[in-house]
This record gives structure tokens, C-alpha cells and sequence, in this order.
């Protein structure tokens, strides 16, 4: 359950994009990822909490059917669903333009299928399968990542690297607020940490829910604040933009051979795993909206597997929309779809934090003691982390209006398919 959260949250945003943070606030982007941790770990333990009473793929749409109402249920679950649906595709772009890296004659089209019956043939296994081959695909960025930490850090403390944290104009060289500029960056890359949350329908028992959901917040938090850390200190911010990929950068100077090569594999694991865990989750959401009933019943049926084929197929569709996009569409028209897609991965944190706070107040002291696993924060840590959220949207659509524009779009074009589904499944 945990790595499946884990494999969802990095990607190749980490691996690769970081750099793009490190050149909006310098080496002070330590604290945009340091505040986006607190926000998720108010978005984890309020969807820990809910999640050990409400175990089911549904989630955090079960969580705004119940504790707010179906408005919020239907736009958290349908929105996500097309946003992960839509990341499914980008994922697999991107392996197929990491394996040209290797075999340049090779049409990126091939990889694409090739990868999309990988992935779609072991969706169709049982839960068990999936689950292990999602662990291992994980592992494997996990493990690089804490290989880039502690080498990075032995750099530092050997003195082989100058510290750069305050070696280029200061540790907040493009000023105070340069941190909360990053900021949405920096919350993009825990997206991810909700599938702990959905995976609950198919756990073993609701005892090991609150294990996973502080193991995924722990692993997630250690990985991105230490490789964060690093980063900082290691690569100059005002070059980051210019050179290689820092992780390449760092496994070079340690003298491992063929550090190029290592890294496409990562990143080529990392997409895979995305799009692995993307689509696992993605198919379980359009499962539990058909047996909600606001999505046909054929998609609410499982297979002699357990797995629920005819939504994984439908979920799957995103490979298509994807290609499209990237071979006939304008580059607006593909960097707006992936503004509305933002939007949908968020709004599941939203919906789970305003349900919390409504859960939290229906709850006797006697029904909270018996909480498997309790959020320090309370309700008000919740309303906290709705706040936080919802600012850094609207950060993220102050510097891009492409971004805040297509959100908009993006949320009324799901509400209006809330009111023309509603009369049917209120029948």
C-alpha cells in the first residue's frame, strides 16, 4: 500500500524538474519543499484517519458523499479519474522518449504500445501481482534517491564541494518570498500520497492502514527534503537551469561509470512506475463511480482476478488522448490539459481535508480513542491544510493564468457533469 504511494509521488518531476525550484528560489528551496511536507502531512493524516473507518476504492470521493455532499464526491472521484487518466499518457511519452535515448531508430509509437500492454497485462493479475511488481518498481527510485543523499552528503562533508547555500548571493538570493513562489512545485511532487488511500479497499485488514499511511508520509518526506537538501547544497541555483540533471552531476563526480546511462534508467523505471500506479488507482476510481452509480454498471464488475477489467480499460484510454495531444495539438493546448489535470490530482486533498473537519466534529471522545490512527492536528490541522492548498493554486495560477484558466474550465466542465448525471442517479 505504501509503495504504491510511494511509486505514484516520485517521478520524473523530481528526477528531473527539480532544477526548475532551485532557479525560482535559489537554495531557500529547501523551505518551499519543507511547508509543502507540513501540507501533506495534514492531507495524509486526515485521509489516514478516514481511511482506517472508510477502507474502500472510492476514497475520497466515499469521504465527500459522507461528510459533505455529492457534489463534492462526484467531482473529487470524476476528477481525479481524468487526471490520472491523462498522466497515464504523459508517463508513457515520456518512457518512449527515455528509451530513444538507447535505441534512437526505433519509433517512440512502438515503445508506447509496448509499454501499454506491459502495464495493462499486469493490472489485469491479481492485486497481490500488481503489488509486487509496483514495490520493486519503487524501490528502485527510493534506492537511488538515498544513493544520491548519502553521496551527496559525504561531498558536502568531505569538503570534495564547496556547500553552495549561501555561496551565490545568500540562501534567499531572489528574496524572502522566492520560497512561496516554488511552493507549487514543490506540493505537485507529493502528489501521489492519496493512493494509500484508495488502495484501502483491497488491504488484507484496516489494521495495516495506519502502518502504510505513516510509512508512505515518513518515505516521502525523508526522500524529497534530503535529496532537496542536497541538491541545494551541491548545485549552484543560478546554474541549475544550464547544466546536466544534478543527480547525473552528482553520480559522475562519485566516479560511477556510465552515470547517464544509470540515470535514463531511472527515470525510465520512474515513469513506468507512474504510470503503473496511475493507472491501478485510475481504474479503482472509475470502478467505485459505478458503484456509486455515476458511471455505467459495466464498469463496477470484477474479473475472475479481482481486477475490474472494463474500467482498467477505459482508464487506459489516456494513452490515446496523450499521443494525440502530442502529435497534432498545439503546445498550449497540451500544457492546459496538464493544468486541469493539477487540478483534479488537488482536488482530492480539498475534499478530504473539508471532510475531515466535518468528521472530526461528529466524532464522541469515545469514538475518537478508538481511532486506529489519530491525527495530532485535529480538525483545525485540516482546515489549515485547505487553506494552505488552496493558496498555492491560486499562486500557481497567479504566475501561470494558462494554468488558472484551465482549472476553471476544468472545474465547471465537471460540475456541469455532476447536473446532468444527478436526476439519473438520484432515480
Amino acid at each position: 500500500m505504501a509503495m504504491v504511494a510511494v511509486g505514484g509521488s516520485i517521478g520524473t518531476g523530481l528526477l528531473l524538474g527539480s532544477a526548475a525550484a532551485l532557479e525560482i528560489a535559489g537554495p531557500g528551496v529547501i523551505l518551499s519543499f519543507a511547508l509543502a511536507a507540513l501540507i501533506n502531512l495534514t492531507v495524509t493524516m486526515a485521509m489516514g484517519e478516514l481511511s482506517s473507518v472508510h477502507p474502500a476504492a472510492g476514497s475520497f470521493g466515499l469521504y465527500g458523499d459522507i461528510y459533505l455532499n455529492h457534489w463534492a464526491g462526484f467531482i473529487s472521484r470524476a476528477g481525479y479519474w481524468a487526471a490520472i487518466a491523462i498522466s497515464i499518457g504523459a508517463e508513457m511519452v515520456a518512457s518512449a522518449t527515455y528509451m530513444s535515448y538507447w535505441f534512437p531508430a526505433v519509433p517512440a509509437l512502438i515503445w508506447v504500445f509496448a509499454f501499454s500492454a506491459l502495464l495493462l497485462l499486469i493490472n489485469l493479475r491479481s492485486v497481490g501481482n500488481y503489488g509486487r511488481f509496483e514495490y520493486w518498481f519503487a524501490m528502485i527510485k527510493v534506492a537511488t534517491l538515498a544513493a544520491f543523499i548519502v553521496i551527496g552528503a559525504g561531498f558536502l562533508l568531505s569538503g570534495r564541494v564547496t556547500p553552495q547555500y549561501t555561496a551565490q548571493g545568500g540562501f534567499l538570493p531572489n528574496g524572502a518570498l522566492a520560497p512561496l513562489l516554488a511552493m507549487g512545485f514543490a506540493l505537485y511532487t507529493f502528489g501521489g500520497v492519496e493512493m494509500v488511500a484508495i488502495t484501502t479497499g483491497e488491504s488484507r485488514s484496516p489494521a495495516e492502514i495506519p502502518r502504510a499511511v505513516r510509512l508512505t508520509f515518513i518515505i516521502l518526506t525523508t526522500v524529497y527534503l534530503g535529496a532537496i537538501a542536497v541538491l541545494a547544497g551541491v548545485m549552484p541555483w543560478n546554474r541549475a537551469g544550464v547544466t546536466e540533471s544534478p543527480f547525473v552531476s552528482v553520480f559522475r563526480h562519485a566516479g560511477i561509470p556510465g552515470a547517464t546511462h544509470v540515470m535514463n534508467f531511472v527515470v525510465l523505471t520512474a515513469a513506468l512506475s507512474g504510470s503503473n500506479a496511475a493507472l491501478y488507482v485510475a481504474s479503482r476510481m472509475l470502478f467505485s463511480l459505478s458503484r456509486t452509480g455515476w458511471a455505467p454498471k459495466a464498469f463496477g464488475k470484477l474479473n475472475a482476478s479481482g481486477s475490474p477489467r472494463a474500467a482498467l480499460l477505459m482508464s487506459s484510454f489516456g494513452i490515446i488522448v496523450a499521443l494525440v495531444l502530442e502529435k497534432w495539438a498545439p503546445q498550449d493546448a497540451f500544457v492546459s490539459i496538464l493544468g486541469a489535470a493539477l487540478m483534479g490530482l488537488l482536488l482530492s486533498w480539498l475534499v478530504s481535508l473539508a471532510a475531515h473537519v466535518n468528521f472530526r466534529r461528529q466524532l464522541s471522545t469515545e469514538q475518537l480513542a478508538a481511532l486506529p490512527i489519530r491525527s495530532p492536528f485535529g480538525a483545525w490541522g485540516s482546515a489549515l491544510g485547505f487553506t494552505l492548498v488552496v493558496v498555492a493554486l491560486l499562486e500557481a495560477g497567479l504566475k501561470s493564468h494558462l494554468t488558472l484558466i484551465s482549472g476553471a474550465v476544468y472545474l465547471v466542465a465537471l460540475t456541469a457533469a455532476y447536473l446532468v448525471i444527478k436526476p439519473g442517479h438520484d432515480a
